[in-house]
């Protein structure tokens, strides 16, 4: 039997992330390690995997070859990234990666994770394309008396919701821009915002895309979702993926608003909220083992529609030899 293990970077508290994969495996009854690899031992999530590596930072000039050899001594099928900083080393790296351990990376190409990963980027790549987004002000636009608070401030290459803020006057764009490193500074827009999950195959060819309602977020993720087949979403987002062309899954941020839909922005990896989708039937896991297995998928919207997701914490104890203790 041929197996089909898959090395998760990063690893972190990704554990609903690490049993969408166990679970996919066993559904298609195929042999799959998970195999969890995290720079440091206390990550949660390694302790749900199959098997796990403690791996350099990502700074660290090893960190390539250290991956590599991961893939090698595990026979591993495919290499998942689950965090910003990563993205731009590991597309830069692709081909060998491939290349030295006959492995896939998970990674869309070097043009499509510039444009993701710096927000100025994204904003001209949206504008030229013709997409709904925010108005970005420059500098002398916000030296007039002109512009209309509140504003949005945010980090160029940010994540998570990090250094986001809300700007009700000029007082407070000043203080917030000596805080934040390289921001940009966009009009305060107001709707309901969504996490759309779209899935590609490794020919860009859309998959799946599932629009989540964000009900309530905690440090920029989601806590509470629902699951909504909106029309005009699924519309647009395939529009974009169509220009965009990237690969696997992807999680889209964007405001519904009364003047139509506006993006946020896009991170070609998966998000944080995308176990919500899997389990709603829009499985990027199980999708990604049958791309493995050779087989040809089509678009399909065969996901439950209008149901809510609660999240919430757990925990784990370790021993003093850093065991998981099983209560």
């Amino acid at each position: 039997m041929n197996e089909y293990n898959v090395l998760i970077l990063s690893a972190g508290r990704r554990v609903e992330l690490i049993k969408s994969f166990q679970n996919a495996a066993r559904k298609l009854k195929i042999k799959s390690n998970i195999v969890a690899a995290d720079c440091s031992e206390m990550a949660p999530a390694l302790y749900f995997a199959d098997k796990i590596y403690k791996l350099p930072s990502i700074n660290d000039p090893d960190y390539i070859t250290s991956i590599i050899n991961v893939c090698i001594n595990e026979n591993i099928s495919l290499v998942v990234p689950t965090i910003d900083t990563d993205l731009i080393l590991l597309a830069k790296n692709k081909k060998k990666i491939q290349e030295k351990a006959n492995t896939k990376v998970l990674i869309s190409d070097i043009r499509v994770i510039e444009i993701c990963r710096d927000k100025i980027k994204t904003q001209k790549f949206l504008e030229k394309n013709n997409f709904g987004i925010p108005k970005m002000y420059t500098d002398d636009e916000l030296e007039s008396n002109d512009v209309g608070y509140p504003l949005f401030i945010k980090p160029k290459s940010g994540s998570s919701s990090i250094n986001a803020f809300k700007v009700r006057n000029k007082n407070e764009l000043m203080v917030y821009k000596n805080i934040i490193d390289e921001p940009i500074i966009q009009e305060y827009i107001e709707g309901e915002e969504f996490t759309v999950d779209a899935f590609l195959d490794f020919e860009s060819n859309i998959i799946t895309i599932v629009p989540r309602l964000r009900i309530a977020t905690r440090s920029g993720e989601i806590s509470k979702g629902k699951i909504i087949k909106d029309r005009e979403i699924i519309n647009d987002v395939s529009r974009l993926m169509k220009v965009l062309n990237p690969i696997g899954h992807i999680t889209v941020q964007l405001m519904k608003t009364k003047n139509g839909i506006k993006y946020i922005e896009i991170n070609p990896r998966f998000g944080g909220g995308a176990p919500m989708s899997i389990q709603s039937g829009a499985d990027s896991c199980e999708n990604l083992y049958r791309l493995l297995m050779g087989q040809k998928l089509s678009y399909n919207e065969n996901y439950r529609d209008n149901i809510i997701f609660l999240r919430f914490d757990n925990s784990i104890c370790l021993d003093e030899n850093m065991e998981l203790i099983k209560w």
